[in-house]
């Protein structure tokens, strides 16, 4: 099968999960001999063109005038997206199912599956919604229709976990049977630390002899929880006082937790590490005895895997996608999300006794590499795209030649509940119903124009013409022609 991947992010090229997700199933669908394409943004110092692992990734330098802000920028990757789309057609290549991951992909993914007629999944990896905890500005609504627009024009719709399932069909509206649940993978082997030559002077850069190691890496951002890991450091060390909290990352919150820590009195137990590499990362695991991912929204959380995987025992907030891969004293520890007292009882249930430490570490490892396996992950990303593919190939699009045929699909976007607040004329049938759609325009209720504007609006470029407050009333009404 011949694949059309979509990612804003892509090693070397990493901000958060998304990229590396993208990165390890393309390439464990190329292992499955699948033919896998990456349309993603540039990196610095990377190839403009290169195969990695058997995928194909088309890295896009951005020309012309920078973006003004970070969402305009994306509008513009989606653009250079679609025209190396185009390009990859001209040189031969076809593809069987375009593959969008999150907003940031939403307009390559739709004018792709329109322009090429082939059937698009997407994955969604987390909302605008449950980050912020609700919709609050502009441009938080505005990534929220572009989400919903990704997953109205998907065939498929792929999440994590059981928590996001419900998300999405909450926040969207989607129905049961688009949705599919497949977990993320992790690559074990990835985090076993190959380099051990002077990894006790590596351990002695961030802790002492004597301390235990607490590890959080991640963004530092509000959703991560970080600040509840530093207003649990002094309930740790009121029972524990030889612990080093190394916090890995970077991220707006930096310095309000740094400022909080020394408000606390702890700074001196706490090392903020910064952002740091594979390899670095993989040694702090190594020293770590305790990994903590204190998230308060986290759709799946493949930190807590790469913990699992690296050995060390997680403690995780009992909370989103974290809930169904962490069970509660047997591959892990979870703790009250936000509770700084229920986090620090649950780091001092490892910190405390080694042996329940011991037990943890052996059984997260056994189920990491049973359970989330890129191998098995490719197997199930490969069953929906030959079930879109099959149901695709029956329906009367692929028969007709067109995508969508006969208005059918337009006319569901005016009508579906929901739909019509968040849908303006972006689909292809769109624009033949478009004159239709504002002669039936009712003028009351509308939000596209102010009632007074309206009224000049529908007489176009005639003579102004007088009217008494009754007459006023019929038009706004629509009974005047």
């Amino acid at each position: 099968m011949r694949v059309l991947m979509l990612s804003w992010e892509y090693p070397p090229q990493v901000v958060g999960g998304l990229g590396r997700h993208v990165a390890d199933l393309s390439e464990a669908l190329a292992d499955l001999d699948h033919e896998v394409h990456v349309l993603t943004g540039n990196a610095s110092g990377a190839p403009a063109r290169e195969n990695v692992n058997g995928v194909n990734v088309h890295r896009l330098k951005m020309y012309g005038p920078a973006g003004r802000d970070f969402v305009e920028s994306v509008t513009h990757l989606n653009v250079n997206m679609l025209e190396a789309g185009l390009v990859l057609l001209r040189q031969g290549c076809t593809f069987d199912v375009i593959h969008s991951h999150d907003w940031l992909t939403a307009y390559a993914g739709k004018a792709l599956k329109h322009g090429l007629l082939r059937p698009l999944v997407a994955t969604i990896h987390a909302t605008e919604f449950g980050r912020n905890h609700g919709l609050h500005n502009d441009l938080q609504r505005h990534i929220s229709n572009l989400e919903w627009w990704l997953t109205y024009e998907a065939w498929r719709v792929i999440c994590c976990s059981q928590y996001m399932q419900g998300e999405i069909q909450y926040i969207f509206q989607l129905p049961a049977d688009k949705v599919r649940v497949i977990p993320n993978g992790v690559k074990a082997f990835d985090f076993v630390s190959m380099d051990n030559v002077g990894q006790k002077a590596f351990r002695r850069r961030y802790a002492a002899d004597s301390e235990k190691v607490v590890f959080y890496i991640g963004r530092l951002v509000h959703e991560k929880g970080v600040d509840t890991l530093i207003e649990a450091v002094p309930h740790v060390l009121a029972r524990f006082a030889h612990a080093k909290f190394v916090i890995a990352g970077k991220g707006p919150a930096e310095f309000a937790l740094r400022e909080r820590s020394h408000q606390l009195g702890v700074s001196q137990n706490i090392y903020f590490a910064g952002f740091v590499d594979d390899q670095t990362r993989n040694r702090l695991y190594n020293c770590a005895d305790v990994a903590v991912v204190p998230s308060l929204y986290e759709p799946f959380g493949i930190v807590a895997l790469e913990a699992m995987a690296a050995g060390v025992p997680v403690v995780v907030s009992d909370t989103g996608g974290l809930s169904e891969v962490v069970h509660h004293a047997q591959n892990g520890l979870r703790a009250y999300p936000g509770n700084a007292e229920s986090l620090a009882d649950n780091i001092l249930a490892y910190l405390r006794a080694p042996e329940f430490a011991q037990y943890i570490r052996k059984q997260a490892i056994r189920e990491v590499r049973d359970k989330y396996n890129w191998t098995l992950i490719a197997h199930q990303t490969m069953e929906v795209y030959e079930d879109v593919l099959i149901e695709f190939e029956a329906s009367p699009w692929a028969q007709m030649g067109s995508f969508p045929a006969g208005g059918i699909l337009a006319q569901t976007r005016l009508t579906t509940q929901g739909a019509q607040a968040r849908y303006q004329d972006t689909g292809v049938t769109a624009y033949t119903l478009r004159d239709a759609w504002e002669r039936n325009r009712q003028l009351t209720g509308s939000r596209y124009l102010h009632p007074q504007r309206e009224a000049e609006t529908r007489q176009g470029m005639a003579e102004p013409q007088e009217f008494d407050k009754g007459q006023l009333d019929e038009l706004r009404e629509g009974s005047l022609p």
